[in-house]
């Protein structure tokens, strides 16, 4: 039987890892994660291009600038406020924080900096702004179902999806 080579409508799993401008590492998966390739899976158009054709066991790594990946900084999604001002329970680094505008949206920010009686929130994904490395390797192919398909991502929901 052929070796199945990643194409549209097959299911993937892969592990991987993501590189930040500095070269450190800044998120990795050892557990297979899949997605239904070409199925509107939300995986990043430039590695699933990467992975178009590929077997199991083969590594790619694609660079992504801000545009093609986590998108731009946005300043206006980050606020500074002074310490006392902000309860006890979200004075930390990496503490998450909702907060609501006047037309009752609901928006997430993460503590991102406690220095000189400052507090920092930011909205941005922390990889906002910067060009990225992902090292992805192949680990499995088969052909997707049609749920999968509909769906983008596999049948087994006790496995996290790759977006």
């Amino acid at each position: 039987m052929a070796e199945q080579k990643i194409g549209r409508n097959k299911t993937v799993h892969v592990t991987y890892t993501i590189l930040d401008e500095r070269g450190n590492v800044f998120e990795q998966y050892d557990m297979p994660i899949g997605y239904v390739h070409g199925a509107n899976s939300g995986l990043f158009e430039k590695i699933e291009a990467a992975l178009e054709g590929r077997v199991a066991g083969d590594k790619v790594e694609v660079t992504l600038t801000p545009q093609e990946g986590f998108g731009p900084h946005h300043s206006d999604l980050t606020f500074t406020d002074d310490v006392e001002n902000v309860p006890p329970e979200f004075r930390r680094i990496g503490a998450e924080v909702e907060f609501e505008n006047d037309k009752g949206e609901a928006m997430k920010f993460f503590v991102t900096k406690i220095e000189n009686g400052k507090l920092t929130v930011d909205s941005n994904h922390p990889m906002a702004g910067q060009t990225v490395t992902f090292i992805v390797t192949v680990v499995s192919i088969k052909d997707a179902t049609q749920e999968e398909i509909a769906k983008g991502r596999p049948g087994d929901e006790s496995m996290p999806s790759l977006h």
